[in-house]
Parts: C-alpha cells; sequence; structure tokens
C-alpha cells in the first residue's frame, strides 16, 4: 500500500504509535471540515436545512460499509451515550456476563445498573473462559470489547460465532472502537445483535462521533425510553410511532462531526478495505515477531495465534519518556507500554521503535 505519511502531517515530524489513544485527522478530512464549516458560516439555517439529506447520506454509507441495512445505522455522539441508552431499555435483572477488567465504559454502565453480572478472565485462553462462563452461569447478554484496550487481545470473532449458533437467544454486545476501521467487517454475517463505537480512533473521523449497529432482532428485546423531537424526525405526529434509532438520536445532529465520519469512511473505501486489512495484518505481524524475540510481551499476547493491531511491551517510565525525548509516541497503560499500527504507520516506524529499545 501506498505511504500515506504525507496525508497525515503528524507522522512527517513523529513516529506516531498512539492511534489506539486518538487516531489522526487526514489533511483531505481537515480541508472537508474547513469547507463544511464555511458553508454554514456563509449559509446558515439556509446549509443547515439541508441536514436530513446529508445525515441520511452518511447513515447509508457507513451501513454499506459494514454490510449493514441503513436502518440499522444509529449515528452517536460515542460509545458511552449509546451504551446507557440501549441499557436502560433492557428489562432489569438479566444476567450479563462481562471480562472482568475489560473496558470501563462497558463494564461499568452494567455494573451500575440492576444487572445481575458474572466474570469471565482476559488471559491467553480467552476464548475457554467466555465458553466455561456461559456454561456455568448461562447469562442472557454477553458484552464485550472485541480488542482490549490494553493488552491488544483481539476475541476470536469465529469463536462467537460458535457460540451464537449454539446459544442463539444470548445477545452479544460488542464495542468495537479498538477494532472497526482495522478490517473488512461484515455487521450482518457476524455474532454480534450489537455493536459500538467511537470514532476518533481507528476510523480517523476525530472526536463527536460515533456509531452504533443494531440487529432487527435485538431491537425486538430493547426499549430505549430516550426521546426527543429528532427522535419523530421533527413531526409531531410520529411521537407515539418512534423508530427504534431513532430513540438512540433525540437530538440536532452534528453533520460536521458525523459527516467526517461519513468522508473517512469514504477514504478507506478509496483504500479497499482488503487491502488495509492485508497490509496491517502483515505489520502487525512483523511487530509481534520483534517483540517475541526481545521478550516484550506478556503471555496473553504472545501465546495467541491472532492478535490485534495494538500491543503492550514491557517498559517502565524511562523508557516511556526515552520514547518521548525521540518522538515516538506511545501511551502507558497498565504495567507496560502500549503502541498501536494503522495506515499511515510504517515499517521504518516499526524499525525505529525497535531501535530505541535495543539501545
Amino acid at each position: 500500500m501506498k505511504d500515506l505519511s504525507l496525508n497525515f502531517p503528524v507522522t512527517t515530524s513523529y513516529t506516531y504509535l498512539n492511534t489506539a489513544s486518538c487516531g489522526l485527522l487526514s489533511e483531505t478530512l481537515v480541508d472537508w471540515r474547513r469547507e463544511h464549516d464555511r458553508n454554514l458560516m456563509e449559509g446558515g439555517s439556509m446549509f443547515r436545512d439541508l441536514h436530513k439529506a446529508h445525515v441520511a447520506k452518511i447513515r447509508k454509507g457507513v451501513g454499506g460499509f459494514f454490510h449493514t441495512s441503513e436502518k440499522n445505522v444509529a449515528l452517536l455522539p460515542n460509545f458511552s451515550f449509546g451504551m446507557n441508552v440501549l441499557l436502560d431499555g433492557i428489562s432489569k435483572g438479566q444476567k450479563v456476563l462481562l471480562l472482568r477488567g475489560d473496558y470501563p465504559s462497558v463494564n461499568w454502565p452494567i455494573e451500575n445498573r440492576d444487572f445481575n453480572v458474572c466474570y469471565a478472565d482476559i488471559d491467553e485462553n480467552l476464548e475457554d473462559n467466555i465458553a466455561q462462563a456461559i456454561a456455568k452461569h448461562r447469562p442472557d447478554i454477553l458484552a464485550l470489547s472485541i480488542v482490549q484496550y490494553i493488552s491488544g487481545v483481539k476475541v476470536d470473532l469465529g469463536f462467537l460465532k460458535q457460540i451464537k449458533d449454539i446459544n442463539p437467544d444470548l445477545l452479544i454486545v460488542g464495542d468495537g472502537t479498538q477494532f472497526l476501521g482495522t478490517t473488512h467487517f461484515n455487521f450482518e454475517e457476524s455474532a454480534f445483535d450489537i455493536i459500538g463505537a467511537s470514532a476518533y480512533k481507528w476510523l480517523l473521523s476525530g472526536y463527536g462521533c460515533g456509531l452504533f449497529l443494531i440487529k432487527d432482532t435485538a431491537m425486538e428485546r430493547i426499549f430505549p425510553t430516550t426521546i426527543g423531537y429528532n427522535s419523530a424526525d421533527a413531526n409531531f405526529d410520529k411521537r407515539n410511532d418512534i423508530e427504534f434509532v431513532g430513540r438512540l438520536e433525540p437530538g440536532h445532529q452534528d453533520i460536521l462531526n458525523y459527516g467526517s465520519l461519513g468522508e473517512s469512511i469514504g477514504y478507506f473505501n478509496s483504500l479497499g478495505m482488503p487491502k488495509i486489512e492485508e497490509y496491517l495484518g502483515g505489520l502487525t505481524g512483523n511487530a509481534k515477531e520483534a517483540f517475541n524475540e526481545l521478550g516484550l510481551l506478556s503471555d496473553v499476547a504472545s501465546l495467541r495465534k491472532n492478535h490485534s493491531t495494538i500491543f503492550n511491551i514491557k517498559g517502565d517510565k524511562a523508557l516511556f519518556h526515552k520514547f518521548k525525548s525521540e518522538n515516538i509516541i506511545a501511551s502507558l497503560r497498565g504495567d507496560g507500554i502500549r503502541v498501536s499500527f494503522h495506515i499511515y504507520n510504517t515499517q521504518e516506524d516499526l524499525d525505529r521503535l525497535l531501535d530505541v529499545i535495543k539501545k
């Protein structure tokens, strides 16, 4: 895949290995955002009156990108907001299986409500742990991050499909914030009933925008109480006939932020998601091999066959500050240093990181 660094200016000054914290904005996207705000400045309500068509176009683009219908796509400010809205529409007392130590915005909203919560551990035997917990606890809902934000451990999607085939009534809810944008993904063919994501990381769309994908069967089991004028499409007569997605979108939609998601999806499509998946697979495969040779990975990462674009390497604050002094951008997470690779990263970025570590 061609070098994309010129479209992402940060990468010309830094070895940027921190997409797991904040994805970069491209020059192309920032140009579009400037044009959007100029149109709003010069047109006011005359420009804003076009927002319904714009939102419909974005929704259709998101649905096509993830292989689902636009009616199954909700555009939201972030994952946390959507997760809380959906949980308020689920009847109390249901049993929910979580992963111990998963991302707080997955676990906290569930633990903070009247659900019967049980857990599976995150380690190199993640799938076995989930299967055993399902057999033991018989949960109604499984909620988990597809990729773990600290370790980069990615749950086996084929395994989840098997679990869903065996337990068709199990509602599977996924946080795709650290996953969507790294691989070609077909929502309708997946095991997930619901997937949500904030779009400021791997989808490279900036802050204030996210998405939820909800299958029809999940809509039949969840009854959100959220409501606003936009829920009824600004139509007084629709107050008692609001569609499911409308319940998740109660207020004015921000076409700057959601439009940024639409533009980023267009950019991904122009590059080709199969090519992106192949490129990232090769780069992260090289990274895992090199990290293993240096003994930088814990068992939870080194012993698993498939891994994500995120790694937590062994290192202390001194090494982290050494990275910063060498203009290598990463994050302190857990007991180590988290590095992550996206489309604007290269083998040269990995080599530079390794050189600093070896010194």
